[in-house]
């Protein structure tokens, strides 16, 4: 497993703490961490979490529940356990 050094929320300061607010989970008060891997550049991590954003839940002929179940699918094929 390959371990990403991480700026985690409570030492996010600037552009990288206004990203974390917006990506805070409601659920957990967390942000997750296959986004903050992009934490040391925060113009990456804005833009994962725009592609993902846009993937998700934009515009598409697959629902919101498959697109979910394809992730899953893929996830667990790269023994991945997001």
């Amino acid at each position: 497993m390959a371990w990403i050094k991480i700026i985690k929320e409570e030492n996010a300061e600037g552009k990288l703490k206004k990203l974390y607010e917006k990506m805070t989970s409601p659920t957990n008060k967390k942000v997750a961490n296959v986004l903050k891997v992009h934490s040391l550049k925060p113009n990456i991590l804005e833009a994962h979490y725009n592609l993902y954003r846009k993937i998700m839940f934009g515009k598409s002929n697959i629902s919101r529940k498959q697109r979910e179940m394809i992730a899953v699918v893929v996830s667990s094929i790269n023994g991945c356990h997001y």
